[in-house]
């Protein structure tokens, strides 16, 4: 039977009822495709990519065009899923006019349902344009990766009183503001918990312990694809990057030894006119017939 679409209200029910939400990001077609035949709640196509799909240091030099493309990519890769843009650095915090347009990209162009947005308190006046506009949003407090240079790294935040009281307040007035759930990023288990007690809208947690409604992971590192960077709550549920290495590695040798392609894996001419080729191919001056070709050509 086919999984029916999920919606943001879906993933709110899911809380409800006292169920998990489980998530991923995905960044192009094949990966998003497997995701879905999973059955996964929701798939993000998170600005994570600048730095494992693009090579860039930081998730600071991805723009939306970029963001865009790889959206779309993984939009038509998934039936059922809902599928969050994530918006990157810059496309979102200078003008709210631009915010929302580019939210709108995310929907219109890339094939999303939903955007997310790093941000506090601070940040709600945004949200509340992008959701007037009709487009979903996704909050996301704590270690918000677009303000790195802020934090001084990607540091564990909400470890003083103060920090997690802020942290508590941003994810209330998020609520207010009509986000439909809240990815919570690097905080303590315990202010995590507080938190998704204290809001009916979803969290899903990345590095903030087993009480968020939901997980998020990016699919590289769970997969043991991308191995550069090992933060605490990450574990590897698969050595998949292993797995390509050792394959890569076959191939080169196979081709090096003339093992591969074998005549299993290469396509053969009729053997009964084989001979006629044979023939041909010693009398024929193939000099001379490739001029002659070329005159027909022209």
């Amino acid at each position: 039977m086919a999984l029916q679409k999920i919606t943001t209200g879906k993933i709110i029910d899911k809380k409800k009822r006292g169920e998990k939400i489980i998530t991923i990001t995905a960044y192009d077609y094949s990966f998003a495709k497997i995701v879905d035949d999973c059955g996964f709640d929701l798939i993000l196509v998170g600005d994570s990519l600048s730095m494992v799909s693009l090579g860039y240091n930081n998730t600071l030099s991805v723009n939306m065009d970029e963001m865009i493309h790889h959206t779309k990519a993984v939009s038509r890769g998934v039936s059922n899923a809902l599928i969050v843009g994530d918006m990157p650095f810059l496309s979102y915090k200078v003008d709210k006019n631009d915010a929302v347009k580019n939210a709108g990209r995310f929907i219109q162009e890339g094939g999303a349902e939903a955007v997310k947005v790093e941000g506090g308190t601070e940040i709600c006046p945004t949200i509340k344009a992008i959701i007037d506009a009709d487009i979903q949003v996704m909050g996301h407090i704590g270690l918000t990766p677009q303000a790195v240079y802020k934090f001084g790294g990607f540091l564990v935040q909400g470890k003083t009183v103060e920090a997690a009281k802020k942290l508590i307040i941003d994810a209330k007035n998020l609520e207010k503001q009509g986000v439909f759930s809240i990815v919570l990023e690097s905080i303590p288990w315990q202010i995590a918990k507080l938190i998704t007690n204290s809001v009916d809208i979803p969290t899903i947690g990345i590095g903030a312990g087993s009480y968020c409604d939901g997980q998020i992971i990016v699919i590289y590192d769970m997969l043991g694809l991308s191995t550069d960077i090992k933060p605490k709550f990450l574990k590897y549920f698969g050595n998949i990057g292993d797995n390509i290495r050792s394959a890569l590695k076959n191939y080169r040798d196979e081709v090096n030894q003339s093992l591969y392609p074998d005549k299993e894996h290469s396509y053969e001419f009729p053997t009964e006119e084989l001979d006629l080729i044979n023939e041909w191919f010693e009398k024929v001056d193939l000099d001379k017939e490739t001029v002659n070709n070329k005159t027909r050509l022209t």
